[in-house]
């Protein structure tokens, strides 16, 4: 399934995830409930979250978050959400 790749530069964090054939539509689905505030991840980062940016690729996905003012995105939270939301869509793949 996908592997992923967190920088953080200043306050600005980067992600890309990669190896998402097959599962962009279900990848992107969870990262939007993640900007709205309607995921099931195991953090509250995306009450952090002033935007985000979306790159798509057939095989990769780049997501580059802008925190609110003030905030800083802890990026073993993000990591943990990743891992979370991967996971998921790995178990549903199984399970079909």
């Amino acid at each position: 399934m996908a592997r992923y790749r967190i920088d953080e530069k200043e306050s600005t964090v980067s992600i890309e995830v990669a190896e998402v054939a097959g599962h962009q539509e279900e990848l992107m689905q969870a990262f939007g409930e993640c900007q709205v505030g309607q995921c099931n991840c195991p953090t509250t980062e995306y009450t952090k979250l002033a935007s985000m940016k979306v790159e798509q690729e057939e095989d990769l996905i780049r997501l580059r978050l802008e925190p609110k003012p003030g905030e800083r995105f802890d990026t073993s939270e993000i990591a943990a959400c990743l891992d979370y939301t991967t996971s998921k869509i790995a178990k549903e793949e199984t399970n079909s």
